[in-house]
């Protein structure tokens, strides 16, 4: 009996060992999947906008509007103001990281810095991991007042 129940308990503490290994795991990657998608974001990088976001993602931005992927990516159909608008660097800190089997909650701090202009963000996204990826379904930015 003894046996038995040392036997459940190291399989029981196998299991919770493996389980939390691939949440540092993912902790790890999602943080690197932000931490480029804003690289990406500051370049105007299409591309990484079309790995970042699920074809069925609903972003509601700080303004109060609610879109997809489709208009995201619409904004890039114009070379010239993509090219002409003025570069933004984004970036992140804060960043929480809440994993829930396939899902995965990140919010974080986002800087946005326009030449001297600098705002701040609070910024939340729901992850899916489909077929091994990591993409974003769900997201909400709100502007934090200037301090």
């Amino acid at each position: 009996m003894n046996k038995l129940l040392l036997l459940l308990f190291a399989c029981s503490l196998f299991t919770v060992q493996t389980i939390l290994s691939q949440q540092t795991q993912d902790s790890i990657i999602l943080t690197q999947i932000l931490h480029n998608f804003l690289e990406g974001a500051s370049n105007n990088d299409r591309d990484t906008h079309e790995l970042f976001w699920a074809e069925d993602l609903i972003y509601t931005s700080s303004a109060g509007t609610r879109f997809g992927k489709a208009e995201i990516l619409a904004g890039f159909e114009n070379e010239t103001e993509v090219l002409n608008t003025p570069k933004t660097i984004f970036n992140a800190d804060e960043i929480l990281i809440n994993i829930y089997g396939n899902m995965a909650i990140v919010a974080f701090k986002m800087k946005s810095q326009t030449g001297d202009a600098i705002q701040y963000y609070y910024n939340s996204g729901t992850f899916l991991k489909r077929n091994g990826i990591w993409q974003v379904v769900n997201w909400q930015a709100t502007k934090i007042p200037n301090q």
